[in-house]
């Protein structure tokens, strides 16, 4: 799905020096080059701050404790997404409130948020997923008339942008009070291990995380809040310093490689190519195609057998999931996710994807059994 060796070999002079540099410090926590990537990714980020943290999980934890989420407290996300956004919500003993997805875009259904607020309300978790932005001009008119915090979930689309109806481009993860990412090294902007960063525009809020993420203390030994142990360590940000020179030059790959897709799969019938929302970009963290009229998990055999990859992100809805499953929400309660979950399928797209490859997978798709 993501060829992680070829791209290291593509930068490897620049990525091995950055790694002697650190072994040669021995600065291996909290060293000159963390703070030389938040500085960098803030300037690539519309001057957002950044707090560099040990994962996208913590990200999100880190920045729903910052804003004093109570016990009891709900949070709205899209119930088709990854664990870890429901999951860090009840880790906190928040209750995750789930709303269905736009069947095309794949992102949280707009239309559907305004009926699920109650009194204990406190945030919406919009989710990027796949690549673009959730619709967030309407998301934040909503929060704004219920008073709500707004944390974006950008994992998945680091790097994309939205357009507000009056022109405005912002940056995925800078318009709502906080945004959060993950540096897993499959993602667009992807370390050689764990990583994260949370980003605000709110300096207050930025020094409040950055005491979260190191137990809670500005000064060390003087712990003013509860804190966590999250921290980027030094060798992953001085890999992710090379790499982040390079994220235009890797978004710009993949839009190239979905293109490819977008032209010669346009036709297969049994299938359908991913909706480009008008108000974002896409970044294609995933390609991720939905079956039609035909069973996607013997599509998906079908590809293993001939060489080529495929992932379904993802097979069991969060509502479905024995950890989440809650009285009144079963089968029936999410129709799109619960239809997503058994059609969409994702096929490699990556930095390193040759001509060939593309082609190949493509010609193997067209040439499906459709009776298989």
């Amino acid at each position: 799905m993501v060829d992680l060796r070829s791209q290291y070999l593509r930068i490897k002079t620049e990525i091995d020096s950055a790694i002697e540099s650190v072994l040669q410090a021995s600065a291996f926590i909290q060293g000159p080059e963390v703070k030389e990537f938040a500085q960098a990714l803030s300037i690539k980020n519309q001057n957002t701050h950044v707090i560099p943290c040990a994962n996208g999980t913590d990200a999100l934890q880190i920045a729903m404790m910052a804003l004093d989420l109570k016990h009891g407290d709900e949070v709205i996300l899209p119930v088709h997404t990854y664990v870890a956004t429901a999951e860090v919500i009840a880790l906190l003993g928040l209750i995750p409130i789930f709303i269905d997805v736009d069947a095309n875009t794949f992102n949280i259904d707009v239309d559907q948020i305004e009926s699920k607020i109650t009194p204990r309300t406190k945030a919406i978790v919009p989710v990027h997923l796949y690549g673009q932005c959730a619709d967030m001009e309407p998301i934040l008119k909503i929060a704004k008339a219920h008073n709500l915090f707004v944390i974006e979930d950008v994992a998945q689309a680091l790097g994309a942008e939205y357009t507000f109806a009056d022109g405005t481009i912002k940056k995925a993860g800078t318009m709502g009070v906080v945004g959060t990412t993950s540096f897993f090294p499959s993602k667009n902007l992807g370390a050689y291990g764990d990583g994260g960063a949370i980003f605000t525009h709110d300096s207050l809020l930025a020094e409040k995380m950055a005491m979260i993420a190191s137990h809670g203390q500005k000064v060390k030994y003087h712990h003013d809040v509860i804190g966590i142990n999250s921290r980027l360590d030094t060798l992953q940000a001085a890999i992710l310093n090379v790499k982040l020179k390079y994220l235009h030059e890797y978004t710009r790959k993949r839009n190239e490689a979905a293109n490819f897709y977008d032209h010669e799969l346009t036709s297969c019938n049994f299938l359908k190519i991913p909706k480009r929302a008008k108000y974002s970009t896409h970044v294609f963290h995933q390609y991720t195609l939905k079956a039609k009229g035909i069973d996607r998990d013997d599509f998906k055999k079908y590809l293993e057998g001939k060489g080529i990859p495929s992932m379904i992100y993802y097979p069991v809805p969060l509502h479905l999931q024995k950890a989440y499953q809650r009285p009144g929400f079963g089968i029936g309660s999410f129709p799109v996710t619960e239809q997503l979950s058994k059609t969409v399928i994702s096929i490699p797209i990556h930095t390193e994807m040759t001509s060939e490859e593309l082609v190949y997978i493509c010609q193997t798709v067209k040439e499906y059994p459709r009776h298989a």
